[in-house]
């Protein structure tokens, strides 16, 4: 059998070494082109970080509250009326709860009748005052009659003295005018002290006066502290926010102080972050923060530094923790910062107070106005 120079027999394949090769350069390819890709994402970040990434404070430690309020009434009673609901939202002075008002309608009753008693004391008075100055003046004209009597009487009996020493006249006239001029001095006496006497009463009329003025006052007060305690009776929001923990029912007894319910400004939300003492030295208030919220994932909300707490939290703490007994150990402290949320009504509904925060700070402003410290004092 012959064969064809130049023809490679059927069924041997040609070049087999070429596609192994050609494989691996595309694989070089790959690798370098992922390489530059990695190292272009790893510059990139790096200008991230460098410009914005290390100036940014995250912590986790973080959580929705809201100044509540703990509803309580201010005077004992049985509840007849609860006017809300579990959750339910309520504006500011909203009815809340409302108690047996009965015992308390009944104390502003007697103290207003006690008010009346009083000013029916003082008009007495103020009349037998003026009953008074009636009588003055009528003793004051019967005294100034019995004055006339008592001169006239002296002015007989000096007339009659010297005619009865020469005889002129009879012992028995004289006499006669003699009493008859000591009755007139004593009428005149009586006279007199009954102008005193009525003045007298008019002072003490006047005191009475003052003092049922004084009781009517002491009424009017005592009138007033009924009528807040039967406004009291209704208890009301003093805040807007949604009702909540409410355990008060109808029938129950309370007494002032009871814990019934609890109104949440749901909508006054902010956030208390815990951050590291490491973290807050270029924090300050005013700068820029991002929040992340569980309950709204993958959304992005925005707040700003609003305050910062007077200490760390060991200090306030129910049992600070004493460092000067030896056995010290350093432990990085946390100081809460409060976040103000920058965000709408729809939103801020969604925020309840407890859920969990990722807060991240931006400090790049203290950075910048550092460097212009810095700056202002070297050429200064």
């Amino acid at each position: 059998m012959s064969t064809t120079v130049g023809v490679p027999p059927q069924g041997v394949p040609q070049n087999v070494s070429a596609p192994p090769a050609k494989r691996l350069g595309n694989r070089r390819l790959i690798m370098i082109a992922i390489g530059l890709l990695a190292l272009i994402a790893a510059v990139l970040w790096g200008i991230r970080w460098w410009t914005v990434g290390r100036f940014i404070e995250s912590t986790d430690d973080a959580y929705l509250q809201a100044d509540s309020v703990t509803v309580a009434p201010k005077v004992s009673g049985y509840v007849t009326d609860v006017y809300v609901a579990d959750n339910q939202s309520v504006q500011a002075g909203a009815p809340l709860v409302r108690l047996d008002t009965r015992q308390y309608q009944v104390a502003l009753d007697q103290a207003q009748a006690t008010i009346d008693a009083r000013a029916a004391d003082i008009q007495r008075a103020q009349a037998d005052i003026l009953q008074q100055h009636a009588n003055i003046a009528q003793a004051q004209a019967q005294a100034q009659v019995a004055r006339v009597s008592a001169q006239h009487a002296r002015d007989e009996v000096q007339r009659y003295a010297p005619l009865a020493a020469t005889g002129a006249e009879t012992s028995e006239r004289l006499s006669e005018l003699t009493s008859t001029r000591d009755q007139a001095q004593a009428t005149l006496a009586a006279n007199l002290a009954a102008v005193a006497s009525a003045q007298t009463q008019i002072a003490a009329t006047t005191a009475q006066i003052a003092q049922a003025r004084a009781q009517l006052e002491a009424a009017k007060a005592s009138a007033q502290q009924s009528r807040l305690d039967l406004d009291n009776t209704v208890v009301r929001s003093a805040l807007a926010g949604n009702v909540g923990d409410r355990t008060v029912r109808v029938g129950q007894y309370v007494q002032p102080g009871t814990r019934m319910l609890t109104v949440v400004p749901v909508q006054s939300s902010y956030i208390e972050a815990n951050f590291k003492e490491t973290q807050i030295g270029r924090m300050r208030i005013g700068q820029p923060v991002t929040l992340h919220v569980d309950a709204l994932p993958g959304a992005d909300l925005h707040g700003t530094v609003d305050s910062f707490a007077p200490g760390t939290g060991s200090q306030f703490a129910l049992l600070p923790p004493e460092n000067a007994t030896g056995n010290f150990t350093k432990i990085v402290q946390r100081v809460p910062v409060r976040v103000r949320v920058d965000t709408g009504p729809e939103t801020r509904s969604v925020l309840l107070p407890g859920l969990s925060v990722t807060v991240e700070v931006d400090t790049r402003s203290a950075r910048d106005r550092d460097a212009r410290i810095e700056a202002e004092n070297r050429h200064g």
